[in-house]
């Protein structure tokens, strides 16, 4: 299993709005992707503003061909919440008590 990890800068005052936006416009997306399996998405409850989504996908090349196709897209529509280019990092799955993944 393989995971995109996406940390993002909010706008002030935008986690009701950004968590709209990834329950109506993110999800169905990556639903529709090959190789997805899981979305976790983190967001402040402290006022901060870092935001961190982590998408689970079936194999390396799922994650990559979303990079391509699909994200680039997403992009825009958050856009409106949030600022500047979001940090993605990419990561092999080592454990996961959920997905029953232990470490090889």
């Amino acid at each position: 299993m393989f995971a995109r990890t996406v940390r993002m800068q909010l706008k002030p005052n935008s986690v009701p709005e950004f968590t709209l936006v990834v329950e109506k416009e993110v999800i169905p997306v990556l639903r529709k992707q090959q190789g997805f399996k899981d979305e976790i998405t983190f967001v402040p409850s402290d006022g901060g503003k870092e935001a961190v989504a982590i998408s689970l996908w079936e194999q390396k090349e799922n994650a990559e061909a979303y990079s391509r196709g699909a994200y680039p897209e997403l992009l825009k529509a958050m856009a409106r919440v949030i600022d500047g280019t979001p940090q993605v990092q990419t990561s092999e799955v080592s454990n996961s008590t959920w997905h029953k993944i232990a470490a090889q």
